[in-house]
């Protein structure tokens, strides 16, 4: 639920799974026999159960709720799924409805995949800003959740350290983290502090880039989405990335390690900088010590990452099939299945109410904490059909930094890259 993202552009590999499922696709439309119209549906959950659980369930009650459509599911690994929808779109092939994780939206819109949503602005307007996708003016995409990050810490340890507990409305700033994190190495912890650095791929644009926003950077200057000089390779850039490789250099966090959240339920780390998906073993194994701690406000605020899967109508989608698979999300939108989703995946509902029904986030919730933080703090990444090349070219310069390179040199090369791929692509429609 961390937002993997397999990045790819608008080609790519034809697979054996990718063109098993474009032949299924084709047989979106009306059935032989006046039947009610088929409407093909990919998901990139095969292997999540109880993802699954829970669309069956959307499919079966809107099947049955009427006669004029018939939702009809088709489940891709996640690992090859991007590879499926590209291959799928050259062949003119894709499904009606298909998810897709929010970031590479753009870069699908862009291309020519996606046709906008079309869903009634007062269901779009109801749900988390970071789970609708808009693209040039447009809402290409929503989805049903979000993820949420957090640190993690134990009551005890932080009160025998005589540490301040930071609270939504006073977190920590960067001076007192960094006594925090001081205080506790000096207090027996090898490293401690668990910043996730062994992961890889797009967890490090969704973890570190609304670090770097709190300091008054950015991966990309958002105001015209044409160039990423002055915001990824600017003063407020080299300052946080210049204290991101301090982090390590003085052993308060390391590079390696397990991915995931083991050394601080081991108690290994004190602090664990992690998401929502973590939560529920963490609260099973450490329970009422468990404090989960807004982000630290580098300087211009608190910020973390937001926008996941979402889903969306294919632009070679038929009027027909396309309002049938619009008259689907309508009905799917329902609280009652945001919150069934939520608490069966322990994500975060997209609406207030479901959010208020949901076991782990409403208000006597024991996760309720995360969906405080994503009202407040969310922060979706840049809107660009270039994200992929921008979010690669992110982790490549945070990578080199963590790991000794030049901390303005490194940025640069990654300014170097972004502008490129965006001069390459004619601006990707910016009028560059």
């Amino acid at each position: 639920m961390r937002n993997p993202l397999a990045m790819v552009a608008a080609a790519s590999l034809l697979g054996t799974v990718a063109l098993t499922g474009c032949a299924k696709a084709s047989h979106d439309g009306a059935s032989a026999g006046g039947g009610p119209t088929r409407i093909t549906m990919w998901t990139h959950s095969a292997g999540n159960p109880g993802e699954l659980a829970v669309y069956k369930r959307i499919i079966d009650d809107f099947n049955g709720s009427q006669d004029k459509y018939e939702v009809v599911q088709q489940n891709f690994p996640q690992g090859s799924y991007n590879d499926a929808v590209t291959a799928a779109a050259a062949a003119r092939k894709l499904p009606c409805l298909l998810d897709m994780d929010g970031p590479i939206m753009p870069n699908w819109a862009w291309a020519g995949y996606l046709q906008p949503l079309g869903l009634p602005s007062s269901l779009t307007d109801s749900l988390l800003p970071t789970t609708v996708g808009t693209y040039q003016g447009k809402v290409y995409s929503a989805g049903y959740w979000d993820a949420a990050l957090s640190i993690f810490a134990r009551k005890s340890v932080l009160e025998k350290n005589g540490i301040r507990i930071p609270t939504v409305d006073r977190p920590w700033t960067r001076a007192e983290f960094d006594a925090a994190v001081g205080r506790l190495k000096d207090s027996g912890y090898r490293t401690p502090l668990d910043l996730g650095a062994a992961d890889k791929g797009e967890w490090w644009s969704y973890a570190y880039a609304p670090m770097l926003q709190s300091a008054g950077g950015d991966e990309l200057d958002r105001s015209t989405m044409k160039s990423a000089r002055g915001a990824l390779n600017g003063p407020e850039a080299v300052d946080f990335f210049t204290w991101f490789q301090q982090a390590f250099k003085k052993g308060w966090a390391n590079s390696d390690g397990p991915v995931g959240n083991q050394n601080f339920i081991d108690d290994k780390v004190a602090l664990s900088y992690t998401g929502v998906w973590n939560a529920k073993d963490a609260l099973e194994k450490v329970g009422s010590d468990l404090l989960i701690l807004p982000p630290v406000d580098f300087g211009k605020g608190p910020k973390i990452g937001g926008g996941s899967w979402q889903w969306g109508i294919s632009a070679g989608c038929g009027k027909a099939q396309s309002e049938g698979a619009r008259a689907y999300l309508e009905f799917s939108f329902q609280d009652k299945y945001l919150t069934d989703f939520a608490d069966s995946q322990v994500v975060i509902p997209a609406t207030a109410s479901a959010t208020a029904a949901s076991k782990y986030f409403g208000a006597n919730g024991e996760l309720r904490q995360f969906a405080v933080l994503s009202q407040k703090f969310a922060l979706a990444r840049p809107a660009t059909p270039g994200y992929p090349v921008v979010s690669s070219s992110f982790e490549k310069a945070a990578k080199d930094i963590m790991n000794g390179a030049d901390v303005k040199s490194a940025l640069d090369a990654a300014v170097q890259a972004v502008d490129s791929d965006i001069k390459s692509n004619n601006g990707y429609g910016t009028g560059n």
